[in-house]
């Protein structure tokens, strides 16, 4: 046993993993911390994948296709939005709605198209790809993944700011909100699109990026284990990014114990990033300190 390779071979089968899951988890963090309990991000990451796969199939780009990706969750956000902020529809069947009306549509769309997605290869970061154990799995990725980095700057900053306020009292206490002048039900409709963009990127990245095919309900719940793993952190930025690299991480031991000679029943571990879901629901969904106004429908005086 080699300690250092097997947390390379963890953490390189991880990685992959985790980027879907921080792209949608970020998006996902900013529409709850508006006040929107956003159940479509499966929706928003599935619909991504699709139209990410066919515009790089059909234009031979995987820019392209990232593009087309962004642009079908910024769809999915935009119908969740005006149904939810502007005709007051329930949220959460809004939510799950969208989830089963995008895998019929690109289960239809699949069966009608064909695809040849473009391969991408990975960027190697000079000096710091190799560095041990870390290297590999960090810095020899696709160039999309490193995209994580300006995407965390923005949130960060942008929460300090006025905007970053305004969102926060969308979610918080939307009354004092609409008294100050800031149009509550706007702001969360750009947060759920904001979510749909960044849910757009993990879509693309699972189909063109990763996989570089398209395969029916690819996203395999991966947009639940982001709700679960906004719960997890505590609505907090940096706790959103370790749950979700909690997340990776668990199901990256799929593909790596065998590979480092542990047997361990691929059904357990394939059901492992659901159980911790489940459990990080039940422990501390109760106790974490939630958005006050989170999923509840505002009707401004005005």
């Amino acid at each position: 046993m080699n300690l250092t390779t097997d947390l390379e071979t963890i953490l390189t089968a991880s990685v992959p993993l985790m980027v879907p899951l921080l792209f949608a988890g970020l998006g996902e963090y900013v529409a709850q911390r508006a006040g929107t309990f956003n159940l479509s991000v499966e929706g928003m990451m599935l619909g991504s994948a699709f139209a990410a796969a066919y515009g790089a199939s059909a234009s031979g780009s995987p820019v392209v296709g990232l593009l087309c990706g962004m642009l079908a969750g910024l769809a999915v956000a935009f119908v969740h939005g005006n149904l939810s902020h502007r005709l007051q529809l329930n949220t959460y069947v809004v939510g799950l709605s969208l989830n089963v009306l995008v895998l019929g549509v690109t289960n239809y769309l699949l069966s009608t198209t064909m695809l040849d997605i473009p391969g991408s290869s990975a960027w190697r970061i000079p000096l710091l790809s190799d560095l041990p154990i870390i290297g590999k799995a960090f810095f020899v990725q696709p160039w999309v993944v490193y995209l994580l980095l300006p995407l965390l700057f923005v949130i960060w900053w942008v929460r300090r700011r006025r905007v970053g306020l305004e969102l926060r009292a969308a979610g918080d206490d939307p009354v004092a909100g609409d008294l100050t002048g800031i149009d509550v039900n706007a702001r969360r409709r750009q947060a759920l699109l904001f979510c749909g963009l960044c849910s757009g990127v993990g879509g693309a990245y699972l189909s063109v990026f990763q996989s570089g095919s398209f395969t029916s309900g690819m996203t395999a719940g991966r947009g639940y284990i982001v709700i679960a793993a906004v719960i997890f952190g505590g609505w907090m930025l940096r706790g959103v990014i370790g749950a979700c690299a909690v997340f990776g991480i668990a199901q990256g031991l799929q593909l790596a114990l065998p590979a480092i000679g542990y047997s361990v029943s691929p059904q357990l571990l394939a059901a492992t990033p659901y159980l911790l879901a489940l459990v990080s629901l039940a422990l501390l969904g109760a106790r974490s300190k939630r958005p006050l106004a989170l999923g509840q429908p505002f009707a401004p005086a005005r």
